[in-house]
């Protein structure tokens, strides 16, 4: 008997591997959005519950009684619901306190559900709205970079002086660090208009001669030639703020956070900026030098 022995052609295996790669970058963002709305159910279910076991106490002649909430959300404020209502107690986001809302819900934060007489229950969470628009828990970029299959595989092991610019959207690498970045928990690098660039050496135990420009500008608008101030983390994990000059590469559209650069070129960026202990320190001097009357021109450009 004939045995029918055939199959998919190795075309059509990566055609299939590139559709469910797809599907998966597309799916992801929606997974992570759908997975915070499911913790602040479950932190306003559990308030919800405090909330009348507190007024239960209180009818019953115990108005001293309380209970404290963990919060399981992680992101500060209400992402699934706008004004929120717990038992009648209606707040809406960037509402300042009132008599029976204090504070703001934050990532491992708490609420405490009290009473009062003359107010009844009051709702009193942890914390204030974080003072930045990204989550600092998240600083280790560089797993982006290496969670790519390309640099699994070893493309970069012997490439001394790599260059990935977020604003080179045609790049066969930039994509794939973009899906790495999606799976990010609203890091500095998903900040809207931002543009950033891995750049370094790519030999095994270079990791301090690799470096991560980030800026909150848009290069395409801010255009070529221009000088900006920079956020750089380096491969061992150090923070510098300092300032580069804007690029176009020969033949390409789009604007580079950095014009061409060598191994001199980054040590001079460096010795010429100034290092942070923390992100958070790093972007509170970036913001610091972005306002200063030295780069109006950039946020007039930016208005037009």
């Amino acid at each position: 008997m004939k045995q029918n022995r055939s199959g998919f052609t190795l075309m059509e295996m990566l055609i299939v591997i590139a559709l469910i790669a797809v599907l998966v970058a597309i799916a992801i963002p929606t997974i992570a959005s759908q997975l915070e709305r499911s913790r602040e159910a479950a932190d306003l279910a559990n308030v919800r519950a405090a909330y009348a076991q507190v007024s239960a106490e209180a009818l019953l002649g115990d108005p001293q009684f309380e209970v404290t909430v963990a919060l399981k959300q992680k992101q500060a404020d209400w992402q699934s619901a706008n004004p929120v209502n717990i038992g009648g107690i209606v707040h809406y986001k960037d509402q300042e306190d009132t008599d029976n809302w204090k504070g703001v819900a934050t990532p491992n934060g708490t609420c405490t559900v009290s009473y009062n007489e003359e107010h009844g229950i009051i709702l009193t969470w942890s914390g204030k709205a974080s003072a930045y628009p990204f989550n600092t828990a998240v600083t280790d970029f560089f797993q982006s970079l290496y969670d790519t299959e390309f640099w699994k595989k070893g493309e970069m092991k012997t490439n001394y002086n790599f260059e990935f610019d977020s604003r080179c959207e045609n790049s066969s690498y930039v994509p794939a660090i973009n899906a790495e970045i999606k799976k990010l928990d609203n890091s500095l690098l998903q900040q809207k208009d931002c543009t950033w660039a891995y750049l370094g050496n790519g030999k095994k135990g270079q990791e301090a001669n690799r470096y991560l420009f980030w800026t909150s500008l848009n290069t395409n608008t801010v255009g070529a030639g221009k000088s900006i101030p920079v956020i750089i983390q380096t491969g061992n994990g150090k923070y510098y703020v300092s300032e580069t000059t804007t690029g176009q590469r020969s033949g390409k559209s789009y604007v580079t956070v950095s014009k061409s650069l060598g191994t001199a070129g980054y040590k001079q960026i460096l010795d010429t900026g100034k290092e942070y202990p923390t992100l958070e320190a790093a972007y509170d001097a970036y913001l610091v030098a972005l306002n200063s009357p030295k780069y109006d021109a950039l946020h007039k450009t930016a208005q037009e």
